[in-house]
Order: C-alpha cells, then structure tokens, then sequence
C-alpha cells in the first residue's frame, strides 16, 4: 500500500491556516461611533493635579527665561516697510562680531531675512526670553566663500526686497536694484571672491535667498544664531556697556 504523504501534509496545511485565520478574528463590528467636541478656554476648571505635576518645571523654566542678560539704550523694533532698523542692525553686528572670533576673514554678514526677526525688545532689560523670542528657531551661523557673481545675486536679492538685516556691507537701493555697494569699507568688486556669513536656513534658500548655491568654501562655526545674540548682550553688559543700535545709513533707498 502507497501512503500519500503529500497529500496529508497538504490537507492539515490547510486546515492549520484556516484555524489560524478564525482565532485572529476577534468576532466584533464596529456599528456605531460617537464623537464630541470639548472645548478648552477659561471655562475649563484647572486641575490641580496637573498644576502640581508641572509647576516645579514652569518655575525652573521661568528662573531661567527671567534672567537679566543686558540692557538696551532704545527699543530694538522691526519695520519691514523700511531697509534699516534699530533690530537688523543689532542682530546682523551681533552675529557677525561673534562669528569673527572664530572665522576673522569675514567680510560682511546676512544673517537672517526681516522675517526671522520675530518679534521686537523694549527699551530697557534684555531677558533670556527676549532673546528666544526673536530667535525662536535653532539656526547655525554658516560662513560661505562666494565669487563676485554670486555676491552678486545677493545683493540683488537685498535690494529686491527693501533690505535685509547685514553687517558690513553699506548700499543703496534704486529702483529695487543695489548701487554704490561698500564691503569691510571697500567698493564692491565683481571680479574678487569674499567672506559671507548667513545660517544654514538663509543658504538653503530660506525666505527666497540667492546666491549660496554654488559656494567656493563652507564652513559651519558650531554657533546657533540665537547664542550670538545671547553672548553678545552678555560680553557687553559684563564690559559695563548697554546696546545702543544706531540708524548708520548702511541701507539707504532713493
């Protein structure tokens, strides 16, 4: 007698799949749903058991974001309708001062757009929360060596948005384009290479910047914007100065 061994395993193959497939099965249909909306204002009673889980965190966080870094003899305010403001030109002298002492060969900074700049600091204590709030993103300070060309194209991207926020460089806008260009005190040559210092937002294209696509030189300074601003207002107030950002003309418009 010829024992179809085949056959039997292929039987009990399939009947382990099926009982498999049942016991997967938890036997249940979803036949009605219900849904309703909660709404979260001042309505809402607090809850204490929360508050007492979290306070110590929010006391720690507020300590922090309370300190006293420095003072500033006017208010740093953000205009967009103008090329140059009290707020761009602390934070683009902040930034490229700080940068130099690691990349002394650079010759003018754009640190940012006018909108990276979130939010404007009162006359008066700069707090640690100041700070985080005009510079709420993690942006890295980034140091580019660009032909003339491609300063070029930056500078028509300045231009051709009313100014940005820079640190030696000096220009005046016609009909949106850039005239009479000074960079570290000399007249813009298209033919030279230069030193420029933006973020790694700013030179990914970031609010539409031009001209780092195609760097001769990179180099990322370990330095987040918003810790350039930090240090900046501290070495000043331990020096015994207070911020006092002046209008100097570096942008001017016809």
């Amino acid at each position: 007698m010829v024992i179809n061994y085949f056959g039997h395993f292929r039987f009990y193959l399939v009947l382990l799949l099926v009982i498999t497939a049942a016991s997967c099965s938890s036997g249940y249909q979803l036949v009605k749903a219900n849904r309703a909306d909660y709404a979260i204002d001042k309505t809402v009673s607090p809850d204490s058991s929360i508050i007492k889980t979290y306070q110590p965190y929010k006391q720690q966080l507020d300590a922090e974001m309370n300190q006293v870094l420095g003072h500033t003899a006017v208010a740093l305010v953000k205009n967009n309708d103008v090329p140059e403001t009290l707020l761009s030109n602390f934070f683009a002298d902040a930034c490229l001062q700080q940068a130099k002492k690691q990349d002394p060969a650079i010759d003018f900074a754009m640190p940012s757009t006018k909108g990276g700049l979130r939010t404007d600091i009162a006359k008066g204590e700069i707090r640690l929360s100041n700070l985080f709030e005009l510079m709420p993103f993690e942006n890295e300070l980034v140091a580019f060596t660009l032909k003339g060309t491609d300063v070029q194209e930056l500078l028509n991207f300045i231009a051709a948005t009313n100014g940005q926020p820079i640190s030696g460089l000096k220009m005046r806008i016609r009909d949106k384009k850039p005239l009479e260009v000074w960079i570290s005190g000399k007249p813009f040559d298209p033919a030279k290479t230069y030193r420029v210092l933006t973020s790694d937002y700013i030179a990914g294209g970031g609010d539409n910047a031009l001209g780092f696509k195609d760097p001769l030189d990179k180099k990322v300074l370990g330095l987040k914007v918003r810790d350039a601003l930090i240090n900046y207002v501290k070495e000043n107030e331990a020096s015994g100065k207070i911020i006092n950002a002046e209008l100097d003309g570096r942008i001017t418009k016809d």
